[in-house]
Parts: C-alpha cells; structure tokens; sequence
C-alpha cells in the first residue's frame, strides 16, 4: 500500500541530523514528490562539507521509507552548491533501471548547483556548437534536431546531439534509444551512438515519462555536466536540442559554452512567428549569431490526390528572414511519415524520398556555408 506525503515527512521528521534538529526541521528537503509509484526528493545540503556529513542521514531515509513502502520507489539525491576550487562531491542518479549488467549507472551529478567558471568555454573534440530553438512549443524543432543530425552524418560529418530539452526530453525515443542507459567510468560518461551520431539526453537517464521537478541551478548544473562530463569525441559539430522559449536553459548554454550560433525552427504562421522573434531577440542579447531559419510544416500533400495544401501557411519564415536579414536556411514539408519514423526510433532523414532529401538539402548548405 502506497504512503502519503504526510507519512513520508512524518518519517523524515525523526531522522536526526548533525548538530540537532531534523531533516524538516532544519528545512533541509527540497522538490518532495509523492505518488502511487515513486517518493522523490532533494536533500539540499548549505556545502560540501554538510553532504558529506549528511551521507548517514541520506541512507537512514532511503533504509527507513524502503521499508514502509510497498510498490514505491525511494529517489534520493544529495545536492550542495559546488565549491569554487577542488573536484566537486559526486551524485549518482539511484533508480539505475536498465543499466546493463555489470555496468554502473552514469555517475553525472544531475540537479546539482553549477560549476563557477570565467566564460564560455570550448567542450573538448567539438569544432561548432548549433543550438536549435524555437520560441514556442509544438513546431517540430525536435524532430528537425534528430533529422538534420543524421542528415549531416549522411553528408560524412560527425556529429553529436546534445538533448537539453530537460523537461521533455524525446531524442531517446525519436533515435531509437528507449531503454537504453549510458555506463560511467566514474568521472565521464560514455555517450551512446544512433543512426552515425552521439547522443547524450537526460532522458536516458530516466524512466520515459518520468517528470523532473527542478530548479534553475539544478537544470543549470545538469546542463553544464552534459557539455563537459560527456566523451563526446571528435565531432564536426554538435547540435544542441533547446527547450522552447528564452529560459535558464539557453542562458546556461550561451554562457557556459562558446556555441557557434543558433537555427530558429518555426511554422509559417504568424503566432509561431511572434514567438520566434523573441527566440532572435535572446539570441542577439547573449550575443549568439543567429545562423539562418527553418520553416516547418510548410506544405502538405495528400497521398491519396496528390491536392496540395498549406495547414499553417506558407513563405512566413522565409519573408520573416527577409525581413530580419537573416539566412532562409529552407523549408520541410508536413508529412506523416516524419511522425511514423520518429516514433519507431528510424528518423525519416536516415531513408530516402521528398521529407529525406528536403532534410539533405538543409544539412548540404550548412556544410557548404561552412556552418557545420
């Protein structure tokens, strides 16, 4: 039988800690999440010194709600702002589900607080750095992340994809990757690879649906980890997968990393398009080139009649880039084999027909214009 959130804090409530009170007590619980299947938790110690000292305590909790649970999973995670010198303490993601046997789940400290640093810097073996974003949600920026991805290592790039959508993160299953979990040497993660690209997402190291509840420094340090504790290789160019809108996470990009420019992904029509300018207006406010714009869901052709019809519009990014002087970097149709191929974990880009070679043509001149 499930327990409540009074119950688990009334629990807590009883676990001492050093130098006298509790865990409720001494306000010491962050991000409490209680339902049918899980009880998940921050316990947000004020340094380093504290979570090591509070080691016992994290176990005591994980030992005590272990066994009042029934089929509840216990998610603990000991977080503390990260010291300005020294290596920072370790936080290992507990649930483990799916790690292959005789491999250690990824030991990338996610949630933590960031790591201070001067500037943007270079992430080790990457050449460029394209973020992709949008303004708003639902325009596919996605999909076209995962497709021009492959379409680039189909052009003979290597390529990297890095899934900072961290609130919903889709590249695992998109890429065929569900399931799957990165293994960990103990201080850098090993990547996995699909379709001729590396791919590292914080949803591969999830339960798929499985929601984060975090705030800005912890998607900031999650974010900053990816980029830095991840054996990324050599590659040509590393595509970054943005949340939509102008938040934490493409602020923690363009401050933490020297990324090399941004692709804005909108439909045509004019409420995407609003959204998309504000997406530009971030972009030249950090100072990040906006390389060109993408329209998608241009055009959609009935495969019974072959009758052509514009759902969302057409030639609204186009004229929008005219208008900005930007780069039109092209156009992608609305299909429905693009929804097919991404939930079956093939992007459509890895085949051939009109989608694949529209999603070619995109990734030829960005090579040709030297942009990846």
């Amino acid at each position: 039988m499930a327990i409540s959130r009074e119950r688990v804090l009334e629990e807590l409530a009883r676990i001492a800690v050093p130098g006298g009170g509790n865990l409720v007590s001494d306000d010491l619980l962050r991000a409490l999440h209680v339902d049918a299947e899980t009880i998940r938790f921050v316990i947000e110690a004020p340094d380093a010194v504290v979570a090591r000292a509070l080691a016992p305590v994290e176990a005591e909790a994980q030992h005590r709600l272990s066994a009042l649970t029934g089929d509840q999973k216990v998610q603990i995670v000991m977080t503390a702002p990260a010291a300005p010198r020294g290596p920072a303490p370790q936080v290992v993601a507990r649930s483990g589900e799916g790690v292959p046997a005789g491999a250690e789940p990824p030991s990338l400290k996610i949630g933590r607080h960031p790591t201070p640093q001067a500037g943007p810097a270079p992430v080790s073996g990457v050449a460029r750095i394209l973020a992709i974003g949008s303004g708003k949600g639902g325009v596919g920026k996605s999909t076209l992340t995962s497709n021009l991805a492959v379409a680039l290592a189909r052009q003979g790039r290597r390529v990297g994809l890095l899934d900072a959508d961290i609130y919903g993160p889709s590249q695992p299953r998109m890429l065929g990757l569900t399931g799957q979990r990165p293994v960990s040497d103990g201080q850098m993660i090993e990547p996995l690879h699909a379709h001729g690209v590396t791919v590292m997402s914080l949803g591969l190291m999830m339960k798929e649906g499985e929601a984060v509840v975090w705030r800005g420094p912890m998607l900031m340090g999650a974010l900053q980890q990816m980029l830095n504790q991840v054996k990324w290789g050599e590659l040509d160019v590393l595509l970054v997968d943005l949340p939509p809108g102008t938040g934490d996470v493409q602020l923690s990009l363009c401050q933490k990393a020297q990324v090399s420019g941004a692709i804005i992904v909108s439909t045509p029509q004019d409420v995407a398009l609003i959204d998309a300018r504000r997406a530009i207006d971030m972009f030249d406010k950090l100072k990040t080139p906006v390389l060109g714009l993408v329209e998608n869901m241009t055009t959609y052709i009935c495969p019974n009649c072959g009758h052509e019809a514009h759902l969302f519009g057409h030639g609204g990014v186009a004229a929008e880039a005219a208008k900005l002087g930007l780069p039109f970097l092209g156009e992608i149709p609305l299909n429905l084999d693009v929804r097919l191929a991404g939930d079956e974990g093939t992007p459509v880009a890895a085949g051939d027909g009109p989608v694949a070679q529209a999603f070619a043509r995109l990734a030829e001149r960005l090579v040709a214009g030297g942009m990846a």
